[in-house]
C-alpha cells in the first residue's frame, strides 16, 4: 500500500484470534506484547527468537518463515530485517486474504499501526498513513501532557449514564451528550467535584438526580 494512499481507521478486535509475528528481534517483542495485551493468540516464527520474545506467553519457532503459512492467521506482522522475507509475508498475506502489517516498511502494509495513548478504557491514537512515525510518537507525547486520569473519570460517567438510559429502553440525541460536556464536567472533576459533575450529567441528559443525590 503506497503511502500516499488514505487510510480508514479501525479499532480491530483480537482477542482470541491467531496472530502471526515473522521475526524475533526486539521489534517482534514489542509488536507481540501488543497484541497480547489486546488478547491475541500470538505465534511467532523467526531464524532467532530472543529472550524478549522467549519471555513473552506466545508460542514460537526458530526458523524461516515457510511459504503460504500466513494463510492460517487472522492477521499478520512481519519485521524481519530481510526485506525479501517481509515481502514474501505480505505476498501470502494479500494472497490468502489476511491483513498485514510490515515494520517501518508502510508499502508492504495492508494494515498500519498508529501511535497509541492509554487512559484506561480511553484509547488515543495517532497515524500519520505511515508518513512519519517519529511525529506521531512526538504527537502522542504531547497529548499525553493533557489527557490524564480525569479524562477517564469523565469517560465512565459517561458510560454509568449510558448504561442507566439502556435500562430504561431509552437513549439520547448526540447534541445532549455534547451539552453535557461543554457545560464545564471536566472542571468539576478536575477540582475533586465528582458527585456535582455526575448530577451535571443526569441534568443535561433528564435523567433525574443520580442514585448518591436522591438519598439527600
Amino acid at each position: 500500500m503506497p503511502v500516499h494512499l488514505p487510510a480508514y481507521p479501525v479499532n480491530l478486535v483480537v482477542d482470541g484470534r491467531r496472530v502471526l509475528v515473522v521475526g524475533g528481534g526486539a521489534v517482534a517483542a514489542s509488536k507481540a506484547r501488543g497484541l497480547l495485551e489486546a488478547g491475541a493468540v500470538v505465534h511467532v516464527v523467526g531464524r532467532e527468537v530472543g529472550d524478549a520474545v522467549r519471555a513473552l506467553a506466545v508460542t514460537w519457532e526458530e526458523r524461516p518463515y515457510a511459504a503460504g503459512e500466513v494463510a492460517g492467521y487472522r492477521l499478520a506482522v512481519a519485521c524481519t530485517d530481510d526485506p525479501s522475507v517481509n515481502q514474501a509475508v505480505f505476498d501470502d498475506a494479500e494472497a490468502a486474504g489476511v491483513w498485514i502489517n510490515a515494520a517501518d516498511d508502510p508499502e508492504r502494509c495492508s494494515y498500519t499501526l498508529p501511535a497509541r495513548l492509554d487512559r484506561g478504557h480511553l484509547l488515543i491514537t495517532v497515524s500519520t498513513s505511515g508518513h512519519s512515525p517519529a511525529f506521531s510518537s512526538w504527537l502522542r507525547d504531547q497529548l499525553a501532557q493533557v489527557i490524564g486520569p480525569d479524562h477517564e473519570t469523565l469517560l465512565r460517567l459517561l458510560t454509568e449514564a449510558r448504561a442507566e438510559l439502556a435500562v430504561q429502553g431509552t437513549s439520547r440525541p448526540a447534541a445532549d451528550w455534547r451539552q453535557a460536556l461543554d457545560s464545564g464536567m471536566l472542571d468539576l472533576i478536575r477540582s475533586g467535584r465528582v458527585a456535582e459533575a455526575r448530577e451535571v450529567l443526569h441534568t443535561s441528559l433528564r435523567l433525574g438526580a443520580p442514585p448518591s443525590l436522591e438519598s439527600r
